[in-house]
């Protein structure tokens, strides 16, 4: 067992992308924050990143912690630890057997209305979505004047 306060966190996050490469499950003692009483963990780390920086209004540096992406093996599901709650960790020889969830693919969102008209419209269409996709089975030419209202 290696207790992260006794090291760098080079060391430890070293382990950890260690881990991540030969497929190894580790065992980690949690402190959720907010919280008194530490977790015990067993995950199979899929991802190591950086959260993004902010800075507040009084000019201090928010954020840009470490988060490990992994699949807890106690929960079955994918989970997200900062590495400033790991207490402690134990990396395992025993190989990966969950299998992480599929990526979702990203969908681009409607563009926003650029004025109050086309606004209106796209709410008039949205409202009835059987006559939004509606197109005329004939193509109808200026010349046909029989189906004018």
């Amino acid at each position: 067992m290696r207790i992260t306060a006794r090291q760098t966190q080079t060391k430890t996050l070293a382990d950890l992308y260690r881990s991540l490469d030969r497929r190894q499950a580790v065992t980690i003692t949690y402190l959720k924050p907010g919280e008194t009483e530490p977790t015990v963990r067993t995950i199979e780390i899929m991802e190591l990143r950086t959260t993004s920086v902010r800075i507040t209004k009084t000019g201090q540096v928010r954020g840009g912690g470490i988060v490990i992406i992994a699949m807890c093996r106690l929960r079955r599901e994918r989970r997200e630890f900062h590495l400033a709650g790991v207490l402690s960790y134990t990396v395992h020889r025993m190989g990966y057997t969950l299998t992480p969830p599929a990526n979702t693919t990203y969908e681009r969102p409607e563009p926003q209305p650029a004025d109050d008209a086309q606004a209106l419209f796209y709410y008039e269409l949205a409202r009835d979505p059987d006559d939004a996709d509606y197109r005329p089975r004939v193509k109808l030419t200026q010349s046909q004047t029989g189906l004018a209202a």
